[in-house]
């Protein structure tokens, strides 16, 4: 009879940073600063591209799709980051990966070519 492997994936265990548990507190007030700085800073730009009808330009245009694709870029990865660092058991399932992994390459491929895009015009 042949034995083959019938254990399956559901979830993979993280690791996180390799960070003392003193300096934990620290590091999540710091990541979680620059994540709303990114994403309230990208959104005052779609914001105001959006509001003044002089900036209807193409140029504009294509900055307020790279404010998004920042804004989206930022948020597949880092509230689960920030989530990570205060939890105990810190793991994420197989979908969630692969969801992440999928947004995460998309959103930086658009990134790459919204910037050619612009370089174009």
């Amino acid at each position: 009879m042949r034995r083959e492997n019938q254990s399956s994936v559901s979830e993979f265990l993280l690791l996180g940073l390799p960070i003392w548990p003193e300096q934990q507190g620290l590091f999540f007030i710091l990541f979680l600063s620059i994540y709303l700085t990114t994403v309230l800073g990208n959104l005052l730009i779609i914001l105001l591209i959006w509001l003044d009808s002089r900036l209807h330009t193409p140029m504009y245009f294509f900055l307020s799709h790279l404010a998004f694709t920042d804004v989206s870029f930022s948020s597949v990865t880092v509230p689960k980051m920030l989530m990570d660092m205060q939890a105990k058991f810190k793991s994420i399932a197989y979908v969630g990966c692969i969801s992440q992994m999928y947004f995460f390459i998309f959103f930086t491929d658009l990134d790459s070519f919204l910037i050619t895009s612009m370089a174009y015009d």
